[in-house]
């Protein structure tokens, strides 16, 4: 009786110790994709020693980072900052949301509000949500006279589908002109999204319907208010986010083919149109790509595994803009020789096919917003 006693608590103790043990090891291996990203301004080594030119401005969890050599900054607190981009002076247009509108504010590049453009909450006393408005993606023009952004009016009762606004920079809104035809378009799809101010015009993204009822964009431009515009890309291509180039003969974006995948692609630019297509990354879901401003290669956001947060890659302009081969030498005239012998020379080899240009990571634990913009400074 006794030795079955002994043998019961000996066989439960056995069943605790290898069940924790179980435990252990199986939370030791588990994947660490669900492990809550870290903030920014925590260490981390730039991979191969590598350091982007410049500072770049990004966001996390709405707060505010500057990235200068090789560190981030936090500039402002989590409280729904978003969309950054540069103003001709220096400083940057961002967007505060907040939880029934968004406003834009100007900053300078230590997190400092110099001064609010846009007043979107609901007067005091009403009690209509619609009387709030959202202002999203706001970006100057060079002369720094006018600020472009998606806007959301009109409005048809519950739909909210964003036009693309211009306002004077020390206007209001109400001196504003759309550029996008609202009534033109299939409702509940966005709208127009991402304005970005060119010589001419602007482009943007439009959102559209296919016949099956799924959602495309197409990068479109328009050279005056009130202006269907024109189509830059095809509903095939289903592309958006929109980037110009440092000399504006170039624009980066995003294309899905229609297929789960996001490829960076590249195209020049001129006069309202774009030429061949070029795609440099082709195995990501790459977000919001912005050129290096002294052209060395794209910086974007793209997960570093399948469902895991978004992280800052970098790929060289070497990638797209690779260089010319070495020339083949060609055979010297011998001096006093018939007729201009030509001197023997070996055959030429023919040049090596240069390795493949690969982006690099440059943060491996964050959760970058993948809907905000990246704005680079020099």
């Amino acid at each position: 009786m006794i030795s079955r006693f002994f043998l019961a608590v000996f066989l439960a103790v056995l069943m605790l110790v290898v069940g924790v043990s179980s435990y252990l090891f199986l939370y030791g291996r588990q994947s660490k994709v669900a492990v809550a990203p870290t903030k920014p301004t925590a260490a981390e080594p730039t991979p191969h020693a590598f350091v982007l030119p410049g500072t770049l401005y990004i966001t996390q969890s709405g707060a505010l980072y500057s990235y200068s050599y090789g560190r981030f900054h936090q500039l402002t607190g989590e409280d729904g900052w978003m969309q950054p981009s540069l103003t001709p002076d220096g400083n940057l247009l961002i967007v505060h949301r907040s939880g029934f509108y968004s406003d834009v504010f100007e900053m300078n590049r230590y997190g400092r509000v110099l001064r609010q453009l846009t007043n979107n909450a609901a007067p005091r006393r009403s009690y209509d949500t619609g009387d709030n408005h959202w202002s999203f993606y706001p970006m100057m023009t060079a002369d720094g006279r006018t600020v472009f952004m998606s806007y959301d009016q009109p409005k048809f009762g519950y739909e909210v589908d964003m036009g693309i606004w211009s306002m004077p920079t020390f206007g209001s809104i109400t001196r504003g002109q759309l550029w996008s035809d609202q009534y033109a378009e299939i409702g509940y799809t966005g709208g127009d999204i991402q304005p970005i101010p060119v010589p001419g015009g602007v482009i943007f993204t439009k959102y559209d319907r296919n016949p099956d009822g799924s959602i495309i964009g197409q990068l479109w431009f328009t050279n005056r208010p009130g202006s269907f515009g024109k189509a830059l890309t095809s509903p095939g291509e289903d592309c958006r986010e929109p980037a110009l180039s440092p000399g504006k003969n170039y624009i980066a974006m995003i294309c899905t083919y229609g297929k789960q995948i996001a490829n960076l692609v590249i195209a020049p630019y001129g006069g309202g149109s774009i030429g061949a297509r070029q795609a440099v990354i082709t195995d990501q879901m790459v977000a919001q790509p912005q050129w290096a401003p002294d052209g060395s290669g794209i910086a974007y956001l793209a997960p570093a595994l399948p469902d895991a947060p978004f992280q800052l890659f970098f790929i060289s302009s070497l990638a797209y803009f690779p260089p010319a081969p070495s020339p083949v030498p060609t055979p010297s005239v011998i001096p006093g020789g018939p007729q201009g012998t030509p001197a023997p020379s070996p055959s030429p080899s023919p040049a090596p096919t240069p390795a493949p240009v690969k982006a690099i990571q440059m943060t491996s634990s964050l959760g970058l917003d993948a809907t905000s913009t990246l704005a680079w400074a020099p």
